[in-house]
């Protein structure tokens, strides 16, 4: 099956990334938001995206605008009706996404494929909230962000999901110049599976008085040459998040590995997420002179 037409649930920093990654790669596309104003927003940040690709030379103007006139935007379920592929890209909650694919699945035609970007939660879980005729063309689809730069997607099967329609899925992938790697559906995927861990690894480190943030972060970098450290990273990602992600895996799998460690439950609880909110294992105050902060 071709992937021509291309609807996105979620206009925010994800949602507008696949949304300008699957119209550079020629498909017309469909982006849906709750209100007007989150869809404005979301299509400012394209528009800036893509002027930032045409100031490098990555794209001409002439580009630029195809590219900007193959997104429109909506407020209505119903204008995804005639899509190929419907990609959601909404909040990490399953029920809005369960409740988001049960009214979907009444709108679209019976041959759309829907994914979930979700990093986390289970693709099978919000397959059920469909048909039964559904839920064989139903796969994940986990970008990385930023989505037009990062070259790497995760394509999720369930033990349901027809092998014709997974190929599509791989396929739609590639065409959007991303490399595709194959994953079944266990919480966390490849990715967040493997980084997850490591990065609880190091706040544990540091609780338990192994090295400072500085010198844990730079001996993961200087050491292992990661383009940042542990700690960087996390408060890049956000604690927020991370705690959030670590919660729905340490629930899949009873492991310890998975369990989010006490300092980061009272740095979230306390508000420090990271460059988001300004501070998290550093202090942001001078974005370009991160300090690190006094934790434990």
């Amino acid at each position: 099956m071709e992937i021509n037409r291309v609807g996105v649930l979620g206009c925010g920093l994800m949602g507008s990334g696949i949304a300008q990654a699957a119209a550079a790669a020629g498909c017309e596309v469909v982006v849906r938001e709750v209100t007007q104003d989150l869809c404005d927003r979301g299509f400012a940040g394209i528009e800036k995206s893509l002027a930032r690709f045409a100031e490098k030379g990555n794209i001409t103007a002439e580009q630029q605008t195809e590219i900007r006139g193959r997104i429109r935007g909506t407020t209505s379920l119903e204008d995804l009706k005639d899509c190929d592929l419907v990609i959601e890209a909404i909040v990490e909650n399953l029920e809005a996404k369960r409740d988001t694919y049960n009214q979907l699945d009444a709108v679209c035609k019976p041959e759309t494929i829907f994914a979930s970007n979700t990093s986390s939660l289970s693709i099978t879980e919000m397959m059920t909230a469909t048909r039964p005729e559904r839920q064989a063309r139903f796969v994940g689809l986990h970008f990385f962000n930023p989505v037009p730069l990062m070259k790497l997607v995760e394509v999720v099967r369930t033990i349901l999901t027809d092998e014709e329609v997974y190929e599509s899925a791989v396929e739609f992938g590639r065409k959007l110049g991303k490399v595709p790697v194959r994953a079944g559906d266990k919480s966390g995927f490849i990715v967040n599976r493997l980084l997850v861990p490591y990065l609880l690894d190091s706040i544990r480190a540091l609780e338990e008085g192994v090295g400072s943030i500085v010198d844990i972060d730079n001996g993961m970098k200087l050491g292992c040459g990661h383009p940042m450290g542990p700690l960087t990273l996390l408060d890049f990602v956000g604690l927020d998040t991370t705690y959030y992600i670590a919660e729905i895996m340490f629930e899949e799998f009873r492991e310890k590995r998975f369990a989010p460690p006490p300092l980061l439950k009272r740095m979230v609880k306390a508000g420090l997420y990271g460059r988001k909110t300004g501070r998290g294992f550093y202090d942001y105050a001078d974005p370009k002179k991160p300090v690190p902060m006094s934790l434990v």
